[in-house]
């Protein structure tokens, strides 16, 4: 039953994505963790697994799960993770700190896109299979809009 259950989860399951957002000089003002909550709580996205990394000065670091997070500002994501898998290897940890500033703080998250699990199921009950995938930079987009406007504009 628990395997027809798991199985059931599996082929059920969204997009997934990942993000690391780095904090320069660990100017962490929290607003962000109200948002993810919000995210978590109305459905939309699935935290799969989280990991916040800090950076010493010396380039010395210390990563830390969400759930072992201290009650506090932090503390707010305590409980947004599910109890899936853990994704985020030691490597990673890695491959992240050597990337931050010396400093310096950051917060990687792997999500599962809710919003969009049930048509992702439907693509691979199809047969369909994810070839491409990417993220259009905002400010890419805003420069294809501004060309597109002088484009069609008034003619001398």
């Amino acid at each position: 039953m628990t395997e027809v259950v798991e199985q059931a989860a599996v082929d059920e399951l969204g997009p997934v994505d990942y993000l690391v957002v780095e904090f320069p000089g660990s100017d962490f003002k929290g607003e962000i963790l109200g948002e993810l909550a919000d995210l978590v709580q109305r459905g939309i996205v699935r935290v799969l697994d989280a990991l916040i990394i800090v950076k010493d000065p010396d380039g010395s670091y210390e990563a830390f799960e969400f759930d072992s997070a201290e009650v506090g500002e932090l503390g707010e994501i305590r409980g947004l993770e599910a109890e899936l898998a853990e994704l985020l290897s030691a490597d990673d940890v890695t491959a992240v700190a050597e990337a931050l500033e010396p400093g310096s703080a950051a917060g990687l998250l792997v999500y599962e896109n809710l919003w969009a699990a049930t048509f992702a199921s439907a693509v691979r009950r199809a047969g369909g299979q994810l070839v491409a995938n990417g993220r259009i930079p905002v400010q890419a987009l805003l420069a294809a809009i501004e060309e597109d406007l002088d484009d069609d504009g008034p003619q001398s």
